[in-house]
């Protein structure tokens, strides 16, 4: 499956209720409370000594996956052109992959 075949598949279960505005803030709303949920998860394991559950982690990106396609849709984008404007981006700021380095000279540059 493609990320765009996902996002058409996913939009399939868009609430058709939502106009353009509700769509968009039902996408980046659900993006973080699902981003929460995974962090949630690992605060866990990190400081509370549960066992990292890997497969609930796995269900919840999913759920990430899904916001992600419906804010992406809710801007008019489809998720190849999303993943394609990320990666350009970061071939631009890492043209040699990711360094240190070039990191701080980045941050430099950015509060300039």
């Amino acid at each position: 499956m493609t990320v765009n075949e996902y996002q058409k598949a996913a939009m399939a279960t868009l609430n058709p209720a939502l106009d353009s505005k509700d769509i968009l803030i039902n996408g980046v709303m659900g993006l973080c409370g699902e981003a929460g949920e995974v962090i949630d998860i690992v605060k866990k394991h990190l400081a509370q000594g549960h066992t990292l559950d890997t497969d609930k982690i796995a269900k919840e990106l999913g759920d990430v996956a899904w916001y992600l396609a419906e804010t992406a849709y809710a801007i008019g984008y489809d998720l190849e052109t999303v993943c394609q404007m990320n990666i350009d981006k970061l071939n631009r700021r890492y043209p040699q992959g990711f360094s240190t380095e070039s990191s701080l000279r980045r941050e430099d540059t950015e509060n300039k």
